[in-house]
């Protein structure tokens, strides 16, 4: 196929699992990662195939839109963006500092965007793109003491949301993929984690805070069979705005949308008592 894809944080967890998978598939992948000793193993995967680019996404929007013109001069043009790159924060919101929200929403939101800015010219001349960003299963429903990470989530959620209702018409698609619990280091050595300070939120925090911990390495998602899944979706002719990857996911999304529905349902005379009376 050798169509061109830039999958960014490819050097561990699902980011990795994407890019091994594509390359099996016959795509060519640039990946990303912030050192360069994290990527000196990335262009073994597959000669030829797989080129290694040393590049954070919170760089100057110059520099990662020289980044995709190096790209495309030099490996070929852009197909698809993979916009993997980030990190989870846990705290309960009192406890975390204002500077560990910015720098949350520095890498999973405004990283993420300047990349879908720097490969957005590409896609709309040619009239050809897919864009993926990677939001979580935590962009469509909470748990408590991730109130951090779920805001930039939800943030790429609306962000993806709307941008492909603006670029669909130019042949571009854009899809968030909602990947539930996956075996990968996100709830370990990936994880921000504020220090504790406050015992009222002991009882309700302390709990979930070691059984994440506990679970890192069990977790249900098999990453290289989100990788196989991307790597096939990728060329899917119609791509929905939203694909889930992970059982878990399925479940935890739709019981939040069910509660959801319950609520509008129970407080629909109040939201509806808020217009102008037509007949006043």
């Amino acid at each position: 196929m050798n169509k061109v894809v830039i999958v960014t944080g490819a050097n561990s967890g699902l980011g990795k699992a994407f890019a091994v998978a594509l390359l099996q598939e016959g795509f060519k992948v640039v990946g990303t990662a912030r050192k360069q000793e994290a990527m000196e193993q990335f262009e073994q995967l597959r000669p030829g195939a797989a080129f290694a680019r040393v590049l954070n996404v919170t760089d100057a929007p110059e520099r990662l839109a020289a980044f995709v013109a190096e790209v495309e001069q030099n490996v070929g043009t852009v197909y698809a963006l993979i916009n993997n790159a980030g990190y989870g924060h846990e705290g309960t919101l009192e406890e975390s500092s204002m500077d560990e929200l910015r720098q949350q929403f520095e890498v999973n939101v405004f990283g993420a965007v300047s990349m879908m800015k720097a490969v957005l010219p590409h896609m709309r001349a040619r009239r050809e793109g897919r864009i993926l960003n990677v939001t979580s299963m935590g962009g469509l429903m909470t748990m408590p003491g991730l109130s951090y990470y779920h805001g930039s989530k939800f943030a790429m959620e609306g962000i993806s949301s709307s941008l492909a209702k603006e670029v669909r018409p130019l042949g571009i698609y854009v899809t968030a993929v909602e990947p539930g619990m996956f075996r990968t280091d996100w709830a370990g050595r990936s994880m921000v984690r504020s220090e504790r300070s406050i015992s009222d939120y002991d009882a309700i925090f302390n709990p979930i805070r070691e059984a994440r911990k506990a679970r890192s390495g069990q977790q249900p998602g098999d990453p290289a069979k989100a990788g196989q899944a991307i790597a096939e979706f990728l060329t899917a002719s119609e791509p929905p705005l939203h694909l889930l990857l992970g059982s878990d996911a399925f479940d935890y999304v739709q019981k939040e949308l069910e509660t959801l529905r319950s609520e509008f349902a129970t407080w629909e005379t109040v939201t509806r008592s808020t217009n102008f009376d037509q007949n006043a």
